[in-house]
């Protein structure tokens, strides 16, 4: 029974209370492209910062861990934003944190979290409400916090990081299932509501990209999901799914063969 990364890896517990910006390589250039991404300690998040920057967007970096994000940052104009989401106020202060360094965000990239593995009968209270709070609360309050620009700028790009647990459900990641679950039905609410005010909304649904006790299906690369956020952003696009057989292959078989999905379900996980 393990607490664990989901998607960009978890940073250990620590301070990492909101601190003063830091600016990484040349002088910043305000009238390039902005993403924040959170969750670029490392895994998806600092792998999808590297392609952004690779195109020249001025990146803004949040994680826990200052020394992770400082190398992810390291050969670009990145500023890191080290800050604990899941802490009272932390999406509030690093989206003001973000928008006083630039004064504009194009891309949100929402990459933070963590998950939990084991029998959900044996998981503590303390850990489910870790794992909701960052999964799902945090990513939620953050985007209400950098909304309200987006719109009054008339463009942007919301992208919401899922997973493979969140659209068929795997065993002993009940709650991580449940809390991309829940994103999945957010990006497709939110995405109605912000029809004609330019801003966009993209859910990245991955396989798995971490090891597991699984043999199948075989894990994915970060840089792989990177390079579909990436096509994603430039292409407008509302979903994108690595490998693309996630795309179509799950939601066909539940709906046209039940009793094979669950049997599938039931062999995999």
């Amino acid at each position: 029974m393990t607490l664990t990364g989901s998607g960009s890896a978890y940073d250990p517990p620590g301070p990492a209370a909101p601190s003063r910006v830091r600016e990484h390589g040349p002088a910043r250039r305000l009238d390039r492209r902005v993403a924040l991404v959170t969750g670029a300690s490392s895994g998806i998040g600092a792998a999808t910062a590297r392609r952004f920057a690779m195109d020249g967007w001025q990146l803004l970096l949040n994680g826990r861990d200052r020394r992770c994000l400082e190398q992810t940052a390291s050969g670009t104009s990145a500023l890191v934003l080290p800050a604990d989401l899941a802490a009272p106020g932390g999406p509030r202060l690093l989206a003001q944190s973000a928008l006083h360094a630039t004064g504009r965000i194009d891309v949100l990239f929402a990459g933070a979290g963590i998950g939990w593995t084991g029998p959900f009968a044996a998981m503590p209270h303390t850990d489910i409400d870790r794992v909701l709070a960052l999964d799902l609360n945090a990513t939620l309050h953050l985007v209400r916090e950098v909304l309200p620009s987006m719109i009054a700028a008339g463009r942007g790009r919301v992208v919401l990081l899922g997973s493979v647990a969140g659209c068929v459900g795997v065993r002993e990641e009940a709650v991580h299932s449940a809390a991309k679950a829940g994103l999945a039905a957010f990006a497709d609410a939110l995405r109605q509501e912000l029809r004609g005010t330019g801003v966009g909304v993209t859910f990245v649904v991955p396989g798995r990209t971490g090891p597991t006790r699984r043999d199948s299906p075989r894990p994915v690369s970060p840089g792989s999901v990177a390079h579909e956020v990436w096509e994603a952003v430039r292409q407008d696009h509302d979903e994108a799914h690595t490998p693309t057989t996630w795309r179509t292959l799950p939601t066909r078989i539940r709906t046209l063969a039940p009793m094979l999905y669950r049997r599938l379900l039931n062999a995999f996980g």
